[in-house]
């Protein structure tokens, strides 16, 4: 946690009553001018369900259309790129390190 989860919603699945995977988003302003998400974690034992992407389909349609915004940028590692774009990102910035990971800037445009 960091002071940014004091700002941001928070997003999780649950299987039951265990939570499984999670994810934040922070408004504009915070990490970048736009609404952002991040920190889509999915438990270990549910990974390769395909939770992940429901995540960010649920965090794309929450910011859309629950806070009406039509703009949102992440920062997303290098390999990462193909499945961003498959949820509709477009690479917007050069490789760039964060935390020792080569990452690129993402923008999602409605």
């Amino acid at each position: 946690m960091d002071d940014k989860d004091k700002v941001a919603y928070h997003l999780f699945l649950k299987d039951s009553d265990e939570i499984v995977a999670v994810s934040r988003i922070l408004p504009e302003n915070v990490r970048f001018e736009e609404f952002s998400i991040g920190r889509v974690i999915v438990k270990k034992s549910h990974r390769g369900r395909g939770l992940s992407r429901i995540m960010m389909n649920m965090a794309i349609d929450f910011i859309i259309n629950d806070l009406n915004q039509n703009k949102i940028r992440l920062s997303g590692q290098a390999y990462l790129s193909d499945y961003y774009i498959s949820l509709g990102f477009k690479k917007v910035s050069d490789v760039y390190l964060e935390d020792g990971i080569d990452h690129f800037e993402f923008l999602y445009e409605k």
